[in-house]
Formats: C-alpha cells, sequence, structure tokens
C-alpha cells in the first residue's frame, strides 16, 4: 500500500505537470472503487484551472477554481503523467486531460481508491475532518505523543499507526521509526516515557524525511509519478527483515502480530 511518503513522492512527481494547468476533461471509465466517482465530476472540473496541488494525510488535494478533487491511492493505485494518448489498460479507471495536450491517469488494479468532490472547505470534508497532525509538520512533537498516551493500554507500535493521534505512519514506518527510537513494539504506549516520546516524534520525521528523499519503498506495486519504483526499501533496518541479523547488533530480527500487523523488531535494540 502506499504510505505517506510514496503519496508526497508522487504529489511532488505530478505537480509540475498539474499545477497552473487548465483541465480539458475528465474521462471516467469505471466509476466502481472504494466510494463511486461522482457523475457530476466532468461538469465540476471541466474548464477549470488547478491552482494548487497539496497533501492531507494519504489524501491527494486538487485544488480548482470552484472546489475541491480529493483523490487517495488505495492499496494498489498509482498516478502516472501521460505526454500523448495512450490507450488504457483494464485498471486504468479515470484520465484527467489538460488543455495542453498531457494527462494524468489513475490506476488501481484493487480498486480500494476514491476520488471526491466538494466546493467546501476540504479539510472540513467528512473523510479529513477527525485526522490528527502531519508528522512532518510544527504541530507534531514529542510532548504532543505524550500526552495523548496517558492511560492508553494499546501497543505503541498500535498507537502511531492511529490515524487520529498522527497521520500517515503505516506499517513500514512505524517498524522503522520504533527501531530507530529503540522502543519496543509491543510496550504500551501509556508507559513510554516523555524523554523516549521525544526521540520517537524526531525518528518518525526523520525516517519519513528519508523516505521521501529516496522515492518511497517500494513493495507490490508502488510506482511514483514517472513510472520509477522507490529504493528506500534497500535502507529498511527491520521491516521484512525476519530472520536476518540486525544491521546495528547482529541480533535476529523478529516478527510478530501486533494489532492484525505484522511487527517487527530487534530483540537487543529495542526495550
Amino acid at each position: 500500500m502506499p504510505e505517506l511518503p510514496e503519496v508526497e513522492t508522487t504529489r511532488i512527481g505530478i505537480a509540475p505537470y498539474v499545477v497552473g494547468e487548465k483541465i480539458k476533461k475528465i474521462i471516467v471509465r469505471d466509476s466502481r472503487l472504494r466510494w463511486p466517482v461522482p457523475a457530476s465530476l466532468d461538469d465540476q472540473l471541466s474548464g477549470q484551472l488547478i491552482r494548487r496541488l497539496s497533501r492531507r494525510a494519504k489524501y491527494l488535494l486538487f485544488q480548482a477554481e470552484n472546489g475541491c478533487m480529493l483523490l487517495h491511492l488505495g492499496m494498489s493505485g498509482s498516478l502516472r503523467i501521460l505526454m500523448e494518448e495512450t490507450p488504457p489498460d483494464k485498471h486504468d479507471h479515470v484520465d484527467i486531460c489538460f488543455e495542453a495536450g498531457h494527462r494524468l491517469r489513475f490506476r488501481d488494479p484493487r480498486r480500494f481508491g476514491s476520488v471526491h468532490w466538494t466546493m467546501a472547505d476540504p479539510l472540513k470534508h467528512p473523510l479529513l475532518c477527525h485526522l490528527g497532525p502531519e508528522p512532518l509538520g510544527d504541530n507534531f512533537t514529542g510532548d504532543s505523543l505524550f500526552a495523548k498516551s496517558r492511560q492508553r493500554r494499546q501497543s505503541i507500535k498500535t498507537f502511531i499507526m492511529d490515524s487520529r493521534i498522527v497521520v500517515g505512519v503505516g506499517n513500514i514506518y512505524a517498524s522503522e521509526a520504533l527501531f530507530a527510537a529503540g522502543i519496543h513494539p509491543k510496550r504500551k504506549a501509556g508507559k513510554v516515557s516523555w524523554k523516549r516520546y521525544g526521540r520517537l516524534a524526531n525518528a518518525i520525521k526523520t525516517v519519513l524525511k528519508k523516505a521521501i528523499r529516496k522515492g518511497g519503498t517500494t513493495l507490490r506495486d508502488f510506482l511514483n509519478g514517472n513510472g520509477e519504483p522507490g529504493y528506500f526499501r534497500m535502507e529498511l533496518m527491520v521491516y521484512d527483515r525476519a530472520g536476518e541479523p540486525c544491521k546495528v547488533c547482529n541480533s535476529i530480527i523478529r516478527s510478530e502480530r501486533i494489532g492484525q500487523r505484522s511487527a517487527y523488531y530487534c530483540p537487543k535494540c529495542q526495550r
């Protein structure tokens, strides 16, 4: 599944071809995604200029003149810029065609992605209004994590993957950040000290920024806006490395199910 670095990498890649461009038409080949693509999308966006492309959590926000299109890549979605008309494949569901001649194509084999339209403030949309702070923003700190964690009995890994606590920390980057902070993924969130939450917040920021610079992590279906894979996978310390030696202490990396997800950790480096 594309996580925050993959979505941010996609945003950075497609922004030069989208921002400041006028939409000619929207082609919806199949509206049956996680939620139906709005039937009025072409009427709403045709002739509109895209003024801004931003990201909230794992949603891309295409701000037009009269509203905003929200797009989520789901579990296997990708966006590609095509400079000339190219026959669509089976899973190419939506094309955003620009007057300049190029198009943005949304491909989603598993159909867990979604496209929405709103004329109101997109940050107040029902899918976004309940979300926690951005992990790379100034509002996300060790202090805020510590305050929210008091009396919490859930595991620290489940805690930081809760989008109401902080957005965009998916399974890969939760495992990597906990390793970097030296915290065992099964430790109860309410039992982690203020000092260690400071280290964890910094680790989350560092891991995500590094992943963005590397273009994300190539796992299954992810490709960036240019069709190129991310390269952060080659630098993973624990994720998907069960049975292999730790790159720091040489202990064997372990894997357990925590909150219905696989957690990877070093039994010596993480306490």
